[in-house]
C-alpha cells in the first residue's frame, strides 16, 4: 500500500514539473520566434523533430510495458522521458 501511495505521489510530482517546465520552454520558444533571427527556422526544425522522436520513443516503451503485462504501461519511465527532454531545452534555451 505505502509503495502504492509513493509512486502515486511521485507521478504527481514529477507531472506538475513537467508542467511547469514545459509552459518555461514554451514561453523562451516563444520569445525567441517573436525576436526572430537566423536560429528561428532551426529552433522550429527541432522541436517538430523532437516531438516526432519523443512521441515514437514513448510509444514503444508503452508497447514493450504492455507486452510485458505492466499494468501502467511504463508511465514513470515516459514521464521520466519527457521531462529529461523537456529539462535539455530549458537548459539549451536559456543558455
Amino acid at each position: 500500500m505505502f509503495a502504492d501511495m509513493f509512486s502515486w505521489t511521485s507521478m504527481a510530482y514529477h507531472g506538475t514539473m513537467l508542467a511547469i517546465e514545459s509552459q518555461q520552454v514554451i514561453a523562451m520558444r516563444l520569445t525567441k520566434m517573436a525576436l526572430g533571427g537566423p536560429g528561428v527556422r532551426k529552433e522550429a526544425e527541432l522541436m517538430v523533430s523532437e516531438k516526432m522522436e519523443t512521441a515514437a520513443e514513448s510509444s514503444r516503451m508503452m508497447l514493450m510495458a504492455m507486452l510485458g503485462g505492466q499494468s501502467d504501461m511504463g508511465a514513470e519511465k515516459v514521464m521520466t522521458l519527457y521531462r529529461r527532454k523537456v529539462t535539455a531545452n530549458r537548459r539549451r534555451l536559456s543558455a
